[in-house]
Formats: C-alpha cells, structure tokens, sequence
C-alpha cells in the first residue's frame, strides 16, 4: 500500500512498526487459504501468467504461496518494514523472488515498470486505506498501466456492503485466531476496527468503506474489461453474506 496515502494515527498505533509485527494476525491467513484454496494459483495459471507483482505484499505470505507455484514474483509495499519481513521470510524458506522493493501505488508503472507483469495483485483489503478517491482513481490507473496488454488485476476487499446494510456493527468480527475486532465506526465514508488480541495488545485501523459496484466501476473507468466478482472466492455469491469480495480485470489487448 501507498504510504503517502495510509491514515496515520500516532493514538491508535496504526500502521506503526509494532502494529507491522501483528499484520499476518490481522489477516487470518490460514483462514483465507483453507476457504479459496488454490484460487489465485489456478486462476493465474489458467490465464497463463507468468509474472506476477504483488502490491501489497506484507510480510509476504502471498508472494511467497505465487513464488513457490512457480511464477515470477516481484514483492512491492510502501513500507520499508514490510519489504524488510518479505525479504527475510524469502531468505528462511529459500523461495527465490524476482525482486522486493519499497513502491508507490501512485506512481508504480515507474517504481516497478510499465508494461511489465502478466498480473498485478493486491489483497488483503489493502486498498481501502485510500481515503481520497483521487488517490483510488491515480492508483488503479497506474496498475492499469503497470500490467501488460492482455495482463490482470486481481484485487480483494473486505465486504463492505454487508457492514454497512446488515447492522454487524454490534458484535465482534472475528479476524485471525487470537483476534476478535470491533467496529467502533461504521458509516459511508470510514469504517474503524479495534482489534483485540490474547496477549493484551489492541490496535485500531481506519479504512474506506468500499463499495462492491464502485471497485468494479473504478477498475473499468480505468480501462480494465471483463470485470468479474467473486464472493469468498465463489462465484455466484451472495451478495450481503461473502466475508471478502475479490475483483478481477483484464487489460485488452491493443
């Protein structure tokens, strides 16, 4: 994610180095992989990719699962700390990746190269720490030009329109294992989550509240086509009852 663009809140410890050491406990990994499978591996072999820049990396869960499938991978983050873990969980498994480099979403044709991956990837409901829908309109545009012709974006989010429709503000939103989370705030423009941990510690986390209709839309004003949706990565889906919604568009060919 785009560091410039991360709401930053010295009160909550957002995104701080700390709050970086608990990210894969955010994210329920385990979870992810035991409910969609093999999904992205098969979905990108079957479209015959072959490189792949993961955008969001983190501490490089994703990158390394597409790496050892046998894709070229390259790791990008706006966090220096979340390219360092990529880097070192690279080294400690021995998964070889083409690259891991600090990028910005807005300029990331130029940070990583334009006309370059068969596939850009960016999961983990990163993208709704965008706040300013300029900033979502820049970063999809430069994915967009990043991509090859004929090339994908496969990008996921959290189902904010169940949030936001079905009132679960009121009850926990379980997370990973050790973590239950709360919404604190939960309207159309900020939804804040208060995460809980077993050993005590409690991060809160600001994101935009994203909309299933407008990613689709975003992806296409910026020309991607064939603009698909998967619900938990299912499709069909219920619409209200997927915990996470992935996108998929493709760039045309000429």
């Amino acid at each position: 994610m785009s560091v410039r663009n991360l709401q930053m809140d010295p009160q909550s410890g957002e995104h701080t180095l700390r709050s970086a050491d608990y990210r894969d406990r955010l994210v329920d990994w385990e979870s992810r992989a035991a409910s969609g499978g093999d999904f992205l591996e098969r979905l990108l072999h079957r479209q015959d990719v072959r490189s792949v820049a993961d955008v969001a990396c983190g501490t490089g869960v994703t990158a390394l699962g597409l790496a050892r499938s046998g894709l070229t991978v390259t790791a990008a983050d706006g966090s220096p700390h979340m390219v360092a873990k990529t880097r070192e969980a690279a080294d400690e498994q021995g998964v070889a990746l083409a690259d891991a480099r600090v990028a910005d979403w807005m300029r990331l044709d130029r940070d990583l190269g334009a006309n370059r991956f068969d596939a850009v990837v960016c999961l983990g409901d990163a993208f709704s720490h965008l706040f300013e829908s300029e900033a979502r309109r820049d970063a999809v545009e430069a994915f967009y030009r990043t991509v090859r012709p004929g090339g994908l974006l496969i990008l996921d989010h959290r189902n904010y329109d169940a949030l936001l429709e079905s009132g679960t503000g009121s009850r926990p939103y379980q997370s990973g294992q050790d973590v239950e989370a709360w919404p604190t705030a939960l309207n159309r423009y900020l939804t804040r989550f208060e995460y809980r941990f077993r050993d005590g510690a409690r991060f809160q986390r600001s994101m935009y509240p994203l909309r299933q209709d407008y990613v689709s839309h975003l992806l296409e004003d910026a020309g991607f086509v064939d603009v698909e949706r998967f619900g938990d990565f299912q499709r069909p889906y219920n619409r209200l009852a997927a915990r996470l919604i992935q996108q998929v568009g493709r760039k045309p060919r000429g």
